[in-house]
């Protein structure tokens, strides 16, 4: 049995989600509390497996209490944000202090999708609750936040510090290929964060990425990884140009497709389809690359849940661009990487600490 305690001000948020987790068999909420002082006593008192974790709190808001759960007691952490730019950057700084994922605070009102939100959040819990947590360093992001055994060795041999990663260095000669498209959702922040700030600042391509996110959070995603990149990081528009050394992160709610018109790149973003599972999406994305490039494009699939990116790839493969998928044991979630592994898709599979050397090397082979 998996063991929850849920941690928010509002009555109707601690029952709502109380409501849909205990839905499942496997899932027990042991407590609730209504702030994080109360919070942080439930979960000494009842060790739960996963804990969800409001932001906003009297007493102790959400951050604080993270940084309690992560220095005496970590675990994987559940973060309830609210749709706003607001709820957006305190959301992504959960991310950084050790929180595994979030989940949007009014999808909980939402009746007429309640079906779809219930399996999602049920899913989620069970697939981080699987995974054995690593937490993060003091003071510095998480390398990745569960199931690495990689990160575990080395803060075993480092006294319990992870070494940080070294930057990748610039290579010359010109590259084999053009486009570097990315798929990633669940864990994928810190993992795009830590891949993204590893390339020089002359990256010799162009960086696009289908992140499963709402809207309100791609446009401050985007602009944290640029304060903390090298390269330029943009949420994209479309006509923006294609050059070397600049990501674009898809908008959520739409898609991020390449164009080729006139033998000229273009990137487009765009609604359709609109009956796409996730917007944006990473198929959406992989199939328009491999379509307009082929052999030009190194395709990328990182941490998430689900096998979007699977069907896209096949079609990248097939024109002749290369993959690489995120390794099982770096992944907080392993069904993407997972889904292109097991169809034969992946060139190569990597450790997220190694991602950013091996898309280096990628775009040369």
């Amino acid at each position: 049995m998996i063991t929850v305690v849920v941690v928010d001000d509002s009555a109707f948020m601690r029952k709502a989600l109380s409501s849909m987790l205990e839905k499942d068999p496997g899932i027990s909420v042991v407590a609730t509390a209504r702030n994080g002082e109360e919070g942080l006593e439930m979960i000494r008192k009842h060790n739960p497996n996963v804990v969800t974790l409001d932001i906003e709190m009297p007493k102790m808001d959400g951050l604080t209490a993270l940084r309690h759960i992560m220095m005496e007691m970590p675990r994987p952490v559940l973060m309830v944000s609210s749709l706003t730019v607001e709820g957006a950057e305190a959301t992504l700084k959960a991310l950084e202090l050790g929180a595994v994922d979030f989940i949007p605070k009014q999808l909980s009102k939402v009746s007429l999708d309640i079906v779809k939100i219930e399996e999602d959040l049920q899913e989620k819990v069970k697939q981080i609750a699987r995974r054995r947590f690593v937490p993060p360093r003091p003071g510095r992001p998480a390398p990745s936040r569960l199931g690495t055994a990689v990160a575990a060795a080395t803060a075993s041999a480092t006294n319990g510090a992870a070494a940080a990663p070294r930057p990748v260095s610039s290579r010359t000669g010109r590259p084999n290929r053009d486009i570097v498209a990315i798929g990633v959702s669940t864990g994928g922040p810190p993992a795009v964060q830590k891949v993204l700030s590893q390339l020089p600042a002359d990256f010799p391509a162009t960086i696009l990425i289908a992140q499963h996110m709402p809207a309100a959070f791609t446009g401050p995603f985007a602009k944290r990884l640029d304060g903390v990149c090298k390269i330029t990081v943009k949420e994209a528009q479309t006509g923006d140009r294609i050059a070397p050394g600049i990501a674009y992160v898809a908008p959520g709610g739409k898609h991020i497709r390449l164009d080729v018109r006139g033998g000229r790149m273009e990137l487009v973003v765009a609604t359709e389809p609109a009956d796409a599972l996730y917007k944006p999406s990473a198929n959406v994305l992989m199939e328009s690359v491999g379509s307009s490039i082929g052999k030009k494009a190194l395709g990328v699939i990182l941490t998430g849940m689900g096998s979007d990116g699977a069907e896209g790839m096949k079609v990248l493969k097939q024109k002749g661009g290369r993959s690489i998928a995120q390794s099982d044991a770096s992944c907080v979630v392993y069904g993407m990487p997972k889904a292109i592994v097991d169809a034969g898709l992946a060139d190569e599979i990597h450790d997220i600490d190694d991602m950013a050397e091996a898309i280096m090397a990628g775009i040369y082979k």
